[in-house]
């Protein structure tokens, strides 16, 4: 039998109108499925018009603009349960789910599914939870002392990956796949003995001491910004009184 990084593996990425997880949406989103590593993938995008202003700054980024999603993007609601639907289908095969800084992508996903569907990722997994697999916090984990920022940029330049058109939803989600399967084989003595549930347990572990870390470093610096330990999924904020 294969290690899980030479097994099947899908990879999920967003592309967005901004940083803020509670405010902004999503513009589009891709997922992207591998049998092995030889195999040729298979990519599902999606394309959605928020109906809201996209910022200059994002468009920057993605390059996406409102004239475009608006004549080729479409209604959130219908793509959003699709989304949830590709994604809890990946869990019931039991593949693994690649996203890079997971609490991202993932929390919006979140947000957005309760905003326009009053519903919520979980509700669509069921009995199958999702397996993620994110580089970022696992490369922060079993490389901790290399210095450096650690964007997906930076690990596929790390672990030699190609990254065509960077900020595509696809090939961002295709890039992140790849290094976690250079991931794995560099660091495959401590890694291949664990299933990629026990992994996605200890992540959680992981990202929690990694944020406790970055918040002690931001308070010798001075800064105020509070960094979230919460991993895969950041809870709802509560409401306003």
């Amino acid at each position: 039998m294969p290690c899980w990084y030479d097994g099947p593996l899908a990879a999920f990425d967003t592309e967005t109108t901004g940083i803020d997880v509670e405010r902004d949406r999503i513009v589009s989103a891709a997922l992207v499925v591998q049998e092995t590593p030889r195999s040729t993938p298979r990519t599902t995008r999606w394309l959605i018009n928020p109906g809201v202003e996209i910022p200059e700054a994002a468009t920057a980024v993605h390059g996406l603009t409102a004239d475009h999603l608006a004549l080729h993007g479409r209604w959130p609601a219908p793509v959003l349960e699709e989304v949830a639907r590709a994604l809890a289908a990946q869990s019931v095969a039991g593949r693994p789910l690649v996203v890079m800084n997971a609490p991202f992508d993932l929390t919006l996903l979140e947000r957005e599914l309760k905003r326009h569907r009053a519903s919520s990722l979980n509700a669509y997994l069921g009995a199958h939870p999702l397996c993620v697999l994110d580089p970022r916090v696992l490369d922060k984990h079993l490389d901790r002392y290399r210095k450096g920022r650690r964007t997906l940029t930076d690990l596929c330049a790390h672990y030699e990956v190609e990254l065509t058109d960077a900020h595509e939803a696809a090939a961002d989600a295709l890039a992140a796949l790849r290094v976690v399967r250079a991931l794995g084989h560099r660091f495959a003595d401590r890694l291949e003995g664990l299933h990629p549930a026990e992994l996605h347990t200890r992540q959680a572990v992981w990202h929690a001491a990694q944020a406790r870390g970055l918040q002690a470093w931001f308070a010798r610096t001075g800064s105020f910004e509070a960094v979230d330990p919460h991993w895969p999924l950041r809870p709802e904020l509560p409401a306003a009184a």
